[in-house]
């Protein structure tokens, strides 16, 4: 309780009273792909991100910001609604791509449609006129600005049916008169990506633009991760990633800047889940789930960190409450700078299908500890999907496998033919989640309150649960259209496993 205190006092402390922002900010986003908070300022040692760490030393740091899914549609879902995604029925990756379609709840409307309606320009691009979501100059020809058009757009990756008119522009360009929204959609951890040749070629641009790729040697892994070669130039290139895109970040805001833009420009720095790796993207431990979230802008603090318990899909509220625009009553995300606003004692996320593969996994967490169910228990940790299986890191990890090299923790938590139904972590003593007490003693009625608590959340939030046989065929024709043999062994397995009970 005293704790919570605290952080109520340092939300009242820390919160924007709304006459301080200019009639309207500017608002932007910036949201990165499959990286975790591997900043600077929020610790990371190894390499330097001076862009990111200005953004949070202009404006206010959110140390335990998580996300609602850790894997791309889902969370985009979630994020441009304000919604846990399980909640609006844009649970499933990739989800309602078939001939099955998934629409939004009547009382729900993504926030670039409320901007619209308020008098906002709508955007979604690089952020740098001419460049891509990697930095990287368009190939050939201007392309088309307007929704649509595509080309230049960012990414929007939205499992529900939304209409390409709630944004008008890739870019803040012909905003006018308007008050601009704009969401800079970056390459991120995906930068490091692809076969080797790619890689390299990746290692060689940042050399270039950089002066020097980051030494595997120096790595520091997780503890379940073995220091085999091809994990550690993996690791290495992905804290490249970092660099790169930190210097995109740089680059954004030297252009509000120089345009006169920054001061009233509203900024909100995220990620839309971890690194992408064995026990990261798409699964519910800090590794997958914990993001970097940091703001800036008119009235924000400066030098300000918070340690409460936020999501993702507040960005989305408080946004809108910094356009002056109101918040829908049924948005689940919160205006995290109200000056009202009261710390969070739990967050939630889940995790369901991804690609191919079925999966039902959900998790809450308090200010100590993190519980995870597993729905699906008589199935492995890893189990196949073509998208993962495809990573050379994972290859690595599923070869020193059959061959017995692993470390036995690496063994337990990562090869394991079946889970335990129930996992608890105290996070903060185990920050990796090694050890899991949901059979200690010690920890029964922490276990059965963590229990109770998520039981009523999937009440209450209306969690859609399962996805139906009819919907997950409808999307596996799509995937069947690749000729993929992967996808195909693996469909065909998940149907064998349901059947099976599994």
């Amino acid at each position: 309780m005293k704790h919570l205190l605290l952080i109520a006092t340092l939300i009242s402390a820390f919160a924007i009273p709304r006459s301080s922002f200019s009639a309207q900010p500017n608002i932007l986003w910036f949201v990165v792909d499959d990286m975790s908070p591997s900043f600077g300022c929020y610790g990371e040692t190894l390499i330097q991100t001076p862009a990111v760490d200005k953004l949070a030393a202009e404006g206010t740091k959110f140390t335990r910001a998580y996300v609602t899914a850790p894997v791309c549609s889902t969370c985009r879902s979630a994020l441009i609604t304000g919604m846990y995604q399980t909640t609006i029925g844009a649970h499933h990756h990739r989800s309602g791509r078939g001939e099955l379609k998934i629409q939004l709840p009547p009382d729900v409307t993504p926030a670039p449609v409320q901007f619209q309606k308020a008098g906002y320009y709508t955007c979604i691009g690089s952020g740098l006129p001419g460049f891509d979501h990697r930095g990287m100059p368009f190939a050939g020809g201007k392309g088309k600005k307007k929704a649509g058009g595509g080309s230049r757009l960012g990414k929007t990756d939205y499992n529900f049916e939304w209409d390409p008119k709630m944004y008008d522009s890739h870019d803040w360009a012909e905003h006018g008169d308007k008050p601009f929204f704009m969401q800079v959609q970056l390459h991120g951890g995906k930068l490091r990506e692809g076969d080797e040749k790619a890689r390299a070629a990746f290692k060689q641009r940042v050399i270039a633009e950089l002066g020097s790729a980051t030494d595997p040697e120096k790595v520091t892994l997780p503890p379940y991760y073995p220091p085999d070669p091809v994990i550690l130039d993996d690791w290495a290139l992905y804290l490249d990633a970092a660099r790169m895109t930190d210097q995109h970040v740089g680059r954004v805001i030297a252009r509000l800047e120089k345009e006169g833009l920054l001061e009233n420009t509203f900024i909100i720095f995220m990620t839309d889940h971890g690194i992408s790796h064995a026990r990261g993207k798409q699964f519910l431990y800090d590794e997958g789930t914990h993001i970097p979230f940091v703001v800036r802008g008119p009235g924000i603090a400066k030098g300000a960190v918070r340690d409460d318990l936020v999501m993702q899909i507040d960005m989305a509220a408080m946004s809108l409450a910094a356009a002056g625009i109101p918040i829908p009553p049924s948005m689940q995300g919160r205006d995290i700078l109200a000056k009202d606003c009261q710390p969070r004692d739990a967050i939630f996320a889940a995790r369901d299908r991804c690609d191919e593969t079925v999966e039902y996994l959900r998790s809450v967490r308090t200010d100590r500890f993190l519980y995870i169910r597993n729905f699906l228990p008589q199935r492995p940790h890893l189990q196949p999907n073509a998208y993962k299986d495809g990573k050379a890191i994972v290859q690595t990890l599923r070869s020193l496998h059959v061959e017995g090299k692993l470390p036995s923790v690496s063994e337990d938590l990562l090869f394991s033919p079946t889970r335990q139904p129930e996992e608890l972590y105290d996070y903060h003593a185990d920050p990796f989640q090694v050890t899991n007490l949901a059979a200690n003693p010690d920890f029964k009625a922490e276990l059965e309150a963590r229990r109770a608590q998520l039981d009523q959340w999937i009440v209450e939030s209306g969690d859609k649960g399962p996805e139906s046989e009819a919907m997950y065929d409808s999307d596996m024709v799509e995937y069947t259209k690749k000729k993929n043999p992967e996808v195909e062994k693996n469909i065909a397995l998940m149907k064998q496993w349901a059947k099976e009970g599994k």
